[in-house]
């Protein structure tokens, strides 16, 4: 890993720790909004951001997560299973705005895997709390949409590492 790829993806980390620092008490619950997760938009660019990514959702949970056990586990494992699967896809597709569709339908979909943790770890309906986090991570996929396509405008995310 070149060192620009190391400095951009720490940066990454720094950000996505410091975006869910804010809204703490919304990111952990059975009805998340994580707006950090906006960031998982980044690797329909640039695939090299998986590591930032990963990085920041493990710190995160290591740092402020109420179960940091499950979440390090589960957490980091569906955002990994996530952005790999979203990486694959982006190979067969090359309009910007369904990469990031497919990526927030990869992302939401794939939050069984959250309610399977607050299944196990504090007895939560898993049908229910796969509804309510997956609403939550769609609207903030969602919203990520437009605000990374207009911030890659004028940064131009695939060159940056």
């Amino acid at each position: 890993m070149n060192v620009k790829t190391l400095v951009g993806n720490g940066i990454l980390a720094a950000l996505y720790i410091a975006v869910s620092m804010l809204i703490q008490p919304f990111g952990f619950t059975a009805i998340q909004f994580r707006v950090s997760e906006m960031f998982n938009h980044l690797v329909v660019f640039n695939k090299k951001y998986i590591y930032g990514m990963i990085l920041g959702v493990f710190l995160t949970n290591l740092l402020f997560s109420p179960m940091k056990a499950y979440d390090l586990i589960f957490g980091v494992g569906h955002s990994l299973i996530s952005l790999l699967i979203t990486i694959v896809c982006c190979r067969y597709i090359k309009n910007i705005w369904v990469r990031m569709a497919v990526n927030t339908v990869v992302f939401t979909c794939m939050m069984w895997i959250i309610a399977l943790e607050l299944n196990l770890a504090f007895g939560l309906p898993f049908g229910f709390t796969w509804v309510t986090t997956a609403i939550g991570e769609f609207v903030v996929m969602a919203v990520g949409i437009p605000l990374m396509y207009a911030l890659n405008k004028r940064v131009k995310f695939e060159k940056l590492i």
